[in-house]
């Protein structure tokens, strides 16, 4: 296979996974990303401070998003219920999203978002200083009803094809959105 082959056709198994997937309102993520560029977010569970801290700093960037065409689109473990007021107290409620309480979407080959380290996570020097920086203070800690060990990432889809990847390493990892939607 040449170079060009192999692309199309991992454009073309992307697309077809993508076609898959339906955001809460119906919409599949495929049309959206027709449409216009979307980065995709997804979330460990509702209880944990650094994906509130995400809803938070995806909310403050999107009217930047916004002008650079790129919508922000959400995964995550729960249930739409769940979801709802989460969504509705970072002003994210018009935002289309993608509850996956199954995790199909985060295993995926091209997003392959694994799992931390029960043990280990929670006491890395990462996350410690993500909590002393201020998540846990701001956001607090909330029950677990999700995956708890769910790792998150951030994807732009833009003409079928991930644009650009941030895989969390640590769940303290802090994205820089407007960059990875393609802002200089």
């Amino acid at each position: 296979m040449t170079p060009a082959t192999i692309q199309t056709t991992e454009r073309s198994n992307l697309a077809d996974s993508l076609r898959q997937f339906h955001t809460e309102s119906g919409r599949s993520v495929l049309d959206l990303v027709d449409e216009s560029a979307v980065l995709l977010v997804f979330l460990r569970h509702f209880g944990c401070a650094f994906c509130a801290m995400a809803l938070d700093r995806v909310s403050q960037v999107r009217p930047q998003l916004a002008a650079m065409a790129v919508r922000p689109v959400f995964v995550h473990l729960g249930s739409p219920e769940r979801a709802k007021p989460y969504f509705d107290y970072y002003k994210l409620s018009d935002v289309e999203r993608i509850s996956d309480p199954e995790a199909t979407l985060y295993r995926l080959p091209a997003f392959a978002l694994g799992r931390t380290n029960p043990y280990l996570q929670p006491f890395s020097l990462a996350v410690w200083r993500g909590w002393l920086k201020g998540a846990m203070f701001k956001y607090g800690i909330g029950l677990i009803k999700e995956d708890g060990y769910q790792m998150p990432g951030v994807f732009l889809l833009k003409d079928r094809k991930i644009a650009r990847a941030f895989r969390h390493r640590s769940i303290a990892d802090e994205p820089d959105y407007l960059k990875l939607a393609g802002a200089a």
